[in-house]
Formats: structure tokens, C-alpha cells, sequence
């Protein structure tokens, strides 16, 4: 049940960084450079946790089975599902990053 929890945390990531970019849009001040940058926040975001996903699918399905036949393995299946997590966290670090960069239409 441990990979299962720690994937559906990668699907909050998402939805975090969907409800941030979701405010800073608006119809009149909204430049090319924003698109972008909201683009890339969220190619960020969900590439990193399509990652970390196949990660801890592919470590959850082998430390499952082999928690099964030697239970000592089970602290090290729980490491490296964390290290697999940290993937996802780090794609959300940046999307925040790159959620709040703005540039402001002008004129010409």
C-alpha cells in the first residue's frame, strides 16, 4: 500500500501547481513569455512525476515480492521509494520556480 500512497502523492503535485498556474492566468496582461513559462512549469511538473511514477511502480513491485520471501528487505524497498519520490518533488521545485516568473504586456 506504500507505493500506492506515494504515487497518488505525485497526482497532488500536479493539481498544486495546476491551481497555481490556473490564478496567475488572465485575459488582458497575459504575454507570450507567461505561456511559456506556465508551459514549461507544467511540462516540468508532470514529466518529473511520470518519472518518479514509473520509478515507484517499477521499486514497489520488486520490494513487494521480495519483502515476501526476506522481510529484512523491507527498510531498504521504503529508501529507495523516498529517493524515488524525491524525483517528483524536485519536478515540483521547479515548476514553482518557473510558475513565478512573469513578464507584463506593454503597449507598443
Amino acid at each position: 500500500i506504500i507505493p500506492v500512497v506515494m504515487a497518488g502523492v505525485l497526482g497532488i503535485y500536479g493539481l498544486i501547481v495546476a491551481v497555481i498556474l490556473i490564478q496567475a492566468v488572465s485575459g488582458d496582461t497575459y504575454s507570450d513569455y507567461n505561456g511559456y513559462a506556465h508551459l514549461a512549469s507544467g511540462l516540468a511538473c508532470g514529466l518529473s512525476g511520470l518519472a518518479a511514477g514509473m520509478a515507484i511502480g517499477i521499486v514497489g513491485d520488486a520490494g513487494v515480492r521480495a519483502n515476501a520471501q526476506q522481510e529484512k528487505l523491507f527498510v531498504g524497498m521504503i529508501l529507495i521509494l523516498i529517493f524515488a519520490e524525491a524525483l517528483g518533488l524536485y519536478g515540483l521545485i521547479v515548476a514553482l520556480i518557473l510558475s513565478q516568473s512573469n513578464q507584463t504586456c506593454t503597449a507598443a
